[in-house]
C-alpha cells in the first residue's frame, strides 16, 4: 500500500516537473501557448507568439521573428518587412507561501463568496468572532484573505505581435527588411522545439 502511494506521488511530481518549462517553438492550439498567424492580404500577415511565465521577453521576440521568416519561406517569398511590432507584458500577482507555487496560475483571485468585508467566513455566528483573543487562523474560521500568511509574487507573460509584408528578390538595404533564409539560418540554434514522446 505504501509503495503504491509512493509511486503515485513520484509520478505526479514527474508530470508536474515536465510541465514547468518555457513555452517551446510550437503552434498555439488546444489551449497551448505558441505562435499564431493570420493572412491579411496575399503578401501581408499578422504573426504573434505568446509564452508562459517561464518564457522571457527575448525568447518570445526571437520566436516571433523566426516564425515570420519561416512563414515567408513557406509562401515562396524571399524577404519580409516588419510594418508594426509590439510586445505586451501580461502581469498578475499570485499568492505563495502555503501550498505549491504554480507558474501557470491565471491570476490573483480572492473568493468573496466565502469571505465578507470583515474577513470572517460566512455562516459563522458573529459572537464567535467578537473576542480579540481569536486571532488569524482561529478554529472558528476567521481568516484574512489578503494578509493571512501568504507572500505574493508577480508573474509576467509576454506576447509579441507583428505585421509583416513579404517580398521577392534581393532584400532592400533597410533595417526594417529581413532576409528569410538568413534569419532561419542564424536563429535556428536558439529555437527550442517541443519534446516528442
Amino acid at each position: 500500500m505504501k509503495n503504491s502511494r509512493l509511486l503515485t506521488a513520484i509520478a505526479a511530481l514527474a508530470a508536474l516537473g515536465a510541465c514547468a518549462t518555457a513555452t517551446p517553438y510550437q503552434a498555439a492550439h488546444d489551449g497551448a501557448r505558441g505562435y499564431t498567424n493570420q493572412q491579411i492580404e496575399n503578401d501581408r500577415w499578422q504573426v504573434s507568439f505568446a509564452g508562459n511565465s517561464l518564457t522571457d521577453r527575448q525568447t518570445v521576440e526571437t520566436y516571433l521573428l523566426y516564425r515570420a521568416a519561416e512563414l515567408t519561406d513557406q509562401n515562396g517569398f524571399d524577404h519580409f518587412r516588419v510594418v508594426q511590432r509590439e510586445t505586451e507584458a501580461n502581469r498578475n500577482v499570485v499568492p505563495t507561501g502555503f501550498g505549491a507555487y504554480d507558474p501557470f496560475y491565471s491570476g490573483f483571485h480572492c473568493n468573496y463568496r466565502f469571505y465578507g468585508r470583515s474577513g470572517r467566513l460566512h455562516g459563522f455566528p458573529r459572537r464567535h468572532l467578537a473576542s480579540s483573543r481569536l486571532g488569524f487562523g482561529s478554529p472558528f474560521g476567521y481568516h484574512d484573505p489578503f494578509w493571512g500568511g501568504y507572500d505574493y509574487r508577480e508573474i509576467v507573460r509576454y506576447e509579441a505581435t507583428s505585421e509583416i509584408i513579404m517580398g521577392k528578390g534581393p532584400k532592400p538595404n533597410d533595417p526594417e527588411y529581413f532576409n528569410a533564409d538568413e534569419v532561419i539560418m542564424n536563429l535556428a540554434g536558439r529555437i527550442q522545439r517541443p519534446e516528442i514522446g
